[in-house]
């Protein structure tokens, strides 16, 4: 058993040493971006639920908590990637329309004469190339 729980820590710590040194491009498409933030997510809960081992009396009974938080940061990051990969609610794209949730952006304003701040949330509706 704790020879499977050596290499799983080995096999961890040489995917995110590897993963450093990637170059980063601009994402092609909306599979491809979800994709990879779901993969930095993974990683990124990998190395949170690694931590949390520092906080228990026994880490090699508690190694399940790399797995959960793997698990939470794929579906954290799969969430990430589908909330900024889709931008309107209808879009309009090569005469096809295409339905999503549309991204909802706040914005703070300059203050105004009373000396308030207004912050304004906007959310794109329709967007299309003309």
């Amino acid at each position: 058993m704790n020879r499977i729980k050596r290499t799983m820590v080995m096999l961890t710590a040489t995917v995110l040493l590897g993963s450093m040194t990637a170059p980063c491009f601009a994402a092609e498409n909306a599979f491809k971006e979800i994709f990879e933030d779901s993969l930095y997510g993974g990683l990124a809960g990998t190395l949170v639920g690694t931590a949390l081992l520092a906080f228990t009396r026994k880490p090699a009974d508690h190694l399940d908590r790399i797995a959960y938080g793997a698990a939470g940061g794929v579906l954290l990051g799969a969430g990430y990637g589908v909330v900024k990969s889709s931008r309107s609610m209808a879009e309009v794209e090569n005469g096809k329309v295409r339905f999503s949730m549309p991204t909802i952006i706040p914005d703070i304003q300059e203050t105004n004469s009373r000396g308030q701040t207004p912050i304004v949330v906007k959310a794109e509706l329709l967007r299309g190339k003309f």
